[in-house]
């Protein structure tokens, strides 16, 4: 099986004003396009096409002659002055336009959805360390939007539209769902997970009472392929090496780091936000190994000091 044969260039804008430019904006942007020509057999197998999440039709002579599917592009940023139009509306009809798409050829097996955990784990359970978190969860987007969580909101709903076209339509489809993503990146440009560890090392005075899920970003591309290739996957599939909280993480940068500017203290005094378990079960059955978070960890700080974000 041959990968990256197509890549779909998708620059997510920063306001929702950019939104009917934000692919035309990629293919002319060196920043965007450098690394992947760079990548090797690039100049073989890669090709690069202009789509429009946001236009129906836009994908259809893109993923015409596939094999499979992978939709991976979702606009991740927290602070956000229109939810609907920056994060919701790309996230759900982006999807629908691609699988629309897919619907349409024949000769694709399967698609691969990029989802995420936050479409898993916010159903207003209590999330503790006692509790196993698994694929049968499913967020609850009303409880989110009362807290205005609106990445959740976004990726939540276009799961969910997701799996009621693939069924209706008859499409095989596997979804993926990691936690923050970190390890060495790719692309020149600073990502949302990449830069939550970037403030920690670059002077922050506290450190935020949140925790999360974390996960590698080359476990989480081997977990694409095989939900790709494996023949009996389907349905979620979680992808989390361990629940941290934020206070665990200054530990371990710490001790990876001790001459490094970690914050010493919580930005609260209230009790630290409980951390949870999520079942490993799905993730083992694309065999999938993860690796450690304090591994994640140092790729990602050397990866931060190889692009020139941080210097120490």
């Amino acid at each position: 099986m041959v990968y990256c044969d197509i890549y779909l260039a998708v620059d997510m804008p920063t306001e929702a004003s950019q939104l009917p430019n934000l692919i035309s904006l990629c293919l002319d942007n060196p920043q965007k396009t450098e690394h992947l020509h760079a990548l090797d057999g690039a100049s073989e197998r890669l090709q690069l096409f202009k789509a429009n999440l946001l236009e129906e039709g836009s994908f259809d002579s893109v993923v015409d002659g596939c094999d499979g599917v992978f939709h991976t592009a979702s606009p991740f940023y927290h602070d956000v002055k229109d939810p609907q139009a920056e994060l919701i509306d790309p996230a759900v009809n982006g999807t629908l336009n691609v699988l629309n798409a897919c619907a349409k050829i024949p000769s694709i097996k399967r698609v691969v959805l990029t989802s995420s955990i936050a479409a898993v784990a916010f159903n207003g359970k209590p999330r503790t360390p006692d509790v196993t978190v698994d694929e049968t969860w499913f967020t609850d987007p009303e409880i989110c939007k009362q807290s205005k969580l609106w990445y959740v909101v976004s990726k939540t709903l276009a799961e969910d539209a997701a799996w009621k076209v693939a069924k209706e339509k008859g499409l095989d489809m596997v979804t993926i769902n990691p936690a923050m993503v970190i390890g060495p990146l790719l692309q020149p440009t600073l990502n949302t997970s990449a830069a939550a560890i970037l403030s920690l090392i670059k002077g922050a005075q506290t450190f935020p009472n949140l925790s999360f899920g974390w996960v590698n970003v080359k476990d989480v591309a081997n977990a694409h392929i095989q939900a790709f290739e494996v023949p009996s996957a389907s349905g979620r599939h979680c992808l989390v090496e361990r629940v941290a909280h934020y206070s665990e993480i200054v530990k371990i940068l710490h001790e990876l780091y001790p001459d490094s500017n970690l914050p010493e203290k919580c930005a609260d005094d209230k009790p630290y936000v409980p951390t949870y378990q999520v079942s490993r079960e799905k993730a083992k059955s694309l065999g999938i190994d993860f690796t450690p978070l304090e591994v994640s960890l140092k790729e990602t700080v050397e990866s931060l000091k190889e692009k020139g974000f941080v210097d120490f």
